[in-house]
């Protein structure tokens, strides 16, 4: 049984469409053997196109959509393992979206 699926049992997940596209992109290039995974996972989450483009934060172009796909979702957290370009906001909550490493949502969910 892996993390993600016992998050999966005990939350709902949604993610926007862009940031399945760049995890296919990622994992095609770095770990192509982990794309059968993404689409498993992909298809037990909501997936959203619509997104918030005014922040209360800066963030590089392409990681606007992360984060704004969750804030125009009411997402709860926002789960990443991008330590270069959200780790600062690791813990912090912005627009309603605690931002959250793999390690911090399962201590929080008591899953460690």
């Amino acid at each position: 049984r892996t993390f993600l699926d016992a998050l999966l049992d005990r939350a709902d997940c949604l993610t926007h469409d862009y940031a399945v596209e760049e995890a296919r992109r990622n994992l095609a290039a770095k770990f192509p053997e982990g794309l059968k995974a993404l689409e498993k996972l992909a298809g037990r989450c909501e997936l959203i196109s619509q997104l918030t483009t005014v922040l209360e934060v800066e963030l590089p172009l392409k990681d606007v959509p992360i984060l704004g796909g969750a804030v125009a979702g009411r997402a709860t957290h926002l789960l990443t393992g991008d330590e270069r370009d959200f780790g600062k906001f690791w813990g912090r909550t912005i627009q309603g979206v605690k931002i959250v490493s793999p390690r911090m949502l399962a201590e929080e969910l008591r899953l460690s």
